[in-house]
């Protein structure tokens, strides 16, 4: 098992740190992660300037670019081999429901996934990396479970998996739950700049609107650790039809 790990808080990371130690006998295991914190990164790709590559004491290489960066440099020149797996966390805090759009945490596994590979992202519920060992210890297992069961055999997913902060005797099984959805972010906060400009700070993200059963914001809630399979196609196919008779009335000049 070849595995390539990556995140958004950056190579120093207690939750990366955490993941590799878990992960480091499981298989020939690759660390290519942000120089700095890039939350909130998504899926976002560096083009008009250039990535460099340093290797850390520990053996970690670090780009100077995105998480997505980080995956995409990784597997079209750094590596001279395919990963069959990405796992890109611990994620300091949740990615759940809306929170998985702007995750550069979710946004590095899915650069992964989008080029075949099977792909995990892992994030702690709260920040602060409280019980990050425990949360590395569930990683090993589900990683270990996806080993013994061959399901990175020939296949690609993309999997979002949350951990409570909880030791790992408290945390209760895993369960499979669909994305929850947040209520709006907040106002953003304003400052005067020295130079006397309006700075804008980006509020804080809204509370859980839809955190219903089923849901990975309930699940979590509960002391659970949530899997959420996610996909990229972000066709709504039960309007398609509406569409397509509003193009096929515009084409006839009915507007």
């Amino acid at each position: 098992m070849k595995i390539l790990i990556c995140n958004d808080d950056g190579y120093q990371a207690p939750g990366l740190v955490a993941l590799h130690a878990a992960l480091k006998d499981v298989g020939e295991v690759e660390v290519v992660a942000p120089e700095h914190n890039n939350s909130a990164k998504s899926n976002a790709l560096t083009l008009h300037s250039p990535l460099y590559v340093t290797q850390a004491h520990n053996g970690f290489r670090y780009v100077n670019g995105t998480p997505a960066d980080c995956v995409h440099v990784a597997l079209t020149g750094l590596l001279d081999y395919r990963p069959d797996l990405i796992v890109s966390g611990i994620n300091n805090g949740a990615n759940m429901g809306d929170d998985t759009i702007y995750s550069g945490t979710v946004g590095a596994a899915m650069e992964g996934y989008l080029f075949g590979i099977p792909a995990i992202a892992f994030s702690q519920v709260e920040k602060g990396w409280a019980h990050i060992d425990d949360a590395a210890r569930i990683a090993r297992e589900l990683v270990l479970y996806m080993t013994r069961h061959h399901t990175t055999d020939g296949a690609h997913w993309l999997l979002n998996v949350n951990i409570p902060n909880r030791p790992y005797a408290e945390l209760k099984p895993p369960k499979v739950c669909r994305l929850g959805r947040r209520h709006a972010a907040e106002k953003v906060i304003s400052q005067a700049s020295p130079h006397g400009q309006t700075m804008y700070w980006i509020g804080a993200a809204g509370p859980a609107r839809d955190g219903a059963e089923g849901t990975d914001f309930h699940a979590t809630a509960q002391g659970h650790v949530s899997l959420t399979p996610l996909q990229v196609d972000l066709t709504d196919h039960d309007a398609l039809g509406f569409w397509t008779q509003a193009a096929s009335q515009l084409a006839r000049g009915e507007g």
